[in-house]
């Protein structure tokens, strides 16, 4: 049986942003909008309108399946959505347009000295990029540091980054290959290249940034906060710069390097995501534990709340005893056990706001709340004669 709350308890509500946060708000959408309306500029300059709306089309195919497979990850505790939309537009916007005035001027640099044009790419690129990819969940963490927990909610937000500048390029070079030839035929294979062989590429390199961070997150050593994410991004740039190497090496390099760069990577990458996610899990059950002990919340519930499965079939449950407002509430019970570990974890390691008790007793509240929306009411008994 689990605790009763006062009659009026307050549910969880989200404090009022302070003036600093509403400002740099204002300021991210301000730099947003504008640069992604110069990169929009520069790019249809460069490869007209026609190129600009076909390569807008099929640069779209891969990006619903890759954000799909990243926020698959995100199981335990979703991210904001807006968030989300953050990372993806700033990979889409700051990003691209800061890497075509970099790249480009750095291609001209080049040029103009008599080097290797490829250099840029190998060279010149991956900082430059993956710089301004990581740059999107350095933004947020320090946004919403409170909230970012550690590898998984750094992988999610690389990863969307990454997912933006990836889309935007693809339009780049998709249009570039139409524009050049005018058939089609080298925009089928750019199209098979990038977006449907290698569409993880760039979310997977700013990944290791996204590690790099969330490894820093959770670190008590200063030295490990300060070089996880150098590391991190260090990686990103190594990736990144073979990557384009096996690019401009032909297509007997470019098969080369996918078969011994791309696949293990992308192995690699979804075994530590999913042992991340794993680790979530314990510690959900870990640190509910203690409300099970003290009947806030029952051991069926901590059980079902440290299981993705347990969470799926109870949501099932819910649906069909109570229909589509019981499965929500069942849902939202859900998201706000897992709110409710990663609080009491952050309270653990010391880095939760001072005012934590107080959300702790309001996120309780919530949960006694939506607990009375998916438990099925009892059937009133027969009238007493």
């Amino acid at each position: 049986m689990s605790t009763p709350f006062p009659t009026g308890t307050p549910a969880l509500h989200q404090r009022r942003p302070s003036i600093f946060t509403t400002l740099l708000w204002v300021a991210v959408i301000v730099v947003l909008i504008s640069t992604g309306l110069l990169s929009l500029l520069a790019i249809t300059q460069e490869i007209g309108i026609l190129g600009a709306v076909t390569g807008s089309v099929l640069a779209a195919v891969p990006v619903f399946p890759v954000i799909a497979t990243f926020l698959w990850l995100d199981r335990y505790e979703a991210e904001p959505p807006s968030l989300l939309a953050l990372a993806f537009a700033w990979g889409a916007g700051v990003s691209t347009f800061g890497a075509l005035v970099i790249n480009t001027a750095s291609l001209v640099a080049i040029r103009n000295a008599g080097g290797d044009m490829t250099h840029a790419a190998v060279f010149v690129a991956p900082f430059v990029e993956e710089a301004f990819k990581g740059l999107a969940v350095v933004l947020i963490l320090l946004m919403r540091r409170r909230e970012f927990d550690g590898v998984v909610d750094g992988i999610v937000y690389a990863g969307m980054s990454g997912i933006g500048f990836a889309y935007v390029e693809n339009v780049l070079y998709l249009g570039r290959t139409l524009a050049d030839d005018g058939t089609g035929g080298g925009t089928l294979f750019v199209f098979l290249l990038r977006c449907v062989v290698s569409p993880f590429a760039h979310p997977l390199f700013t990944a290791a940034i996204g590690v790099g961070v969330g490894v820093a997150v959770r670190a008590k050593n200063p030295l490990v906060k300060v070089f996880a994410p150098i590391a991190g991004y260090l990686v990103a740039v190594l990736l990144h710069g073979v990557w384009n190497w096996s690019a401009s090496s032909g297509l007997a390099g470019f098969a080369a390097a996918y078969a011994v760069l791309q696949l293990p990577v992308f192995i690699a990458f979804i075994s530590l995501a999913l042992l991340a996610r794993r680790r979530e899990g314990k510690l959900v059950a870990q640190h509910l534990d203690i409300y099970g002990q003290t009947g806030w919340l029952t051991q069926a519930e901590v059980a079902m709340l440290a299981s993705l499965p347990a969470r799926r079939e109870a949501r099932d449950w819910a649906m069909r005893t109570g229909g589509t407002s019981a499965r929500r509430a069942m849902r939202d019970f859900q998201e706000m056990g897992s709110e409710l570990a990663f609080l009491r974890e952050r309270m653990a390691r010391g880095t939760a706001a001072p005012d934590a008790a107080n959300t702790e007793y309001a996120v309780l509240a919530t949960l006694s709340a939506l607990r009375d929306r998916f438990l099925p009411r009892p059937h009133p008994g027969p009238p007493a004669p």
